[in-house]
């Protein structure tokens, strides 16, 4: 694989290359730290270490966080708005949530500290993706309650970057910018990024041959199929960042030039991989749910978060020089499985198939419901080009073919116009899960 010259800029060296004891250490330092302030000022954490039976100070090593409990999305919203907030209210300087479409909204909240962190583990993760000094970042990922747009801001400023605060929609007008003020940095959703060179396409602008070298693409799952249609239409190198507001926002994992893998900032974080039916901790390298202890939170700290995300950790050496834990690519989320008809299927496995397939453009959409006892799958993909009826109906029968052959699936497979699928301005909604209407 061919890396770009300038892979080794890391905006904190010493941190980053940090040897593994040493890491160690200075983990279950911050560990024993955080536990103790969550448990001083956070009634919730009390009573939950209590009915444990554990104690911050029962602690002697890393793998004895495994005897405390987990910190789910609910106990967010049960204790809606500032009930898992460690310091005061006005301590607060900045607050996010999340749409609260399912129920009331996961508040987060941050100190100046907590911000300051922020931005450094933003700018530590765009040099990670190979974003430097200088660079003009196009920052199309959302703005306001979402988490993405102010973390990558900020990031980006603090490594003295370029910004343009463009947030999503308007399509037209973004290309027009990226082109006009030089963008060679895109900063966005993966769907929303393919919306934007479609768009391009269409208006005669060839994104692929202008300045663009960096994309960072994030808050959704993606393949590597998509990544590879990304890199081949935008002329960029894209890589892969993990983050989620109840941690703290993006920031928390980022892909190095060598794409490899996300180095998870294990500084200010701690990582478990747990198997999602007996919630035990898995070796390294065996899949299961990502969990993550926050270390130096002030504001929220999180004990072993359930990010509900499936993935491996690797911590052998990366090329790069990074020490940091690798976190693989993420495969699917424990409450986006699909079971049909005995198969686990994850909206993921479906991209891997569809994108790059012969005369499919990489639209899809996930349609579910319950005929009988049974669940049925409908994929709605779009076609690359205006095409009769007889051919799409064709085309469908490939897919659903080669559906079968390569995921083990069975499912009812409709091929549209090109065009007719909705076009994500943010976080792509690929299921409809239509069970319960």
């Amino acid at each position: 694989m061919t890396v770009p010259a300038a892979s080794g800029f890391m905006f904190a060296p010493e941190i980053e290359r940090m040897d593994r004891a040493t890491l160690a250490r200075l983990q279950l330092d911050r560990l024993r730290h955080s536990l103790a302030h969550a448990y001083a000022n956070v009634a919730h954490y009390r009573q939950a270490f209590d009915a444990k039976g554990v104690h911050p100070d029962d602690l002697k090593h890393l793998e004895d966080l495994a005897r405390f409990p987990f910190t789910i999305k609910t106990d967010l919203r049960d204790n809606y708005p500032f009930g898992l907030f460690a310091v005061p209210r006005e301590q607060v300087i900045r607050l996010h949530a999340s749409s609260g479409t399912t129920g009331k909204p996961t508040v987060v909240g941050y100190t100046e500290a907590d911000l300051d962190m922020w931005a450094d583990l933003m700018a530590r993760s765009l040099a990670c993706a190979g974003v430097r000094p200088g660079d003009c970042m196009h920052n199309a990922y959302g703005y306001g309650l979402f988490t993405g747009g102010l973390g990558f801001h900020a990031g980006a400023e603090r490594l003295k970057c370029t910004v343009t605060p463009v947030s999503g929609g308007q399509t037209e007008r973004q290309i027009a910018l990226m082109m006009d003020f030089g963008a060679t940095v895109l900063a966005a959703t993966p769907s929303y990024a393919l919306n934007l060179v479609e768009v391009a396409e269409q208006m005669g602008v060839d994104l692929a041959n202008g300045p663009l070298r960096v994309g960072t693409f994030g808050a959704e799952p993606w393949s590597e199929t998509m990544r590879a249609e990304l890199d081949r239409r935008l002329g960029i190198r894209a890589c892969d960042t993990y983050g989620l507001s109840e941690i703290m926002g993006p920031g928390v994992a980022m892909e190095c030039t060598y794409r490899l893998g996300l180095h998870g900032w294990e500084d200010q974080f701690v990582f478990e991989v747990v198997n999602p039916d007996t919630m035990e901790p898995v070796p390294m390298g065996e899949p299961g749910e990502l969990v993550i202890t926050t270390l130096t939170k002030q504001a929220l700290p999180m004990v072993r978060y359930r990010t509900r995300d499936i993935t491996r950790l690797v911590d052998e050496p990366c090329a790069c020089g990074r020490t940091h834990v690798r976190i693989m690519r993420v495969t699917g989320r424990n409450d986006d499985m699909l079971i049909i008809r005995g198969v686990n299927l994850y909206p993921s496995q479906i991209e891997a198939v569809l994108v790059g397939f012969p005369g499919i453009a990489p639209h899809y959409q996930l349609v579910v419901t319950r005929q009988g006892s049974m669940d049925h799958l409908t994929v709605e993909a779009e076609a690359d080009a205006d095409r009769d009826e007889d051919a799409r109906k064709l085309l469908a029968h490939q897919v659903r073919h080669h559906l079968k052959s390569m995921v083990g699936v069975t499912c009812e497979v409709l091929v549209r116009a090109p065009g007719e699928l909705p076009r994500s301005q943010g976080k792509a909604v690929r299921v409809r899960d239509m069970r319960k209407a």
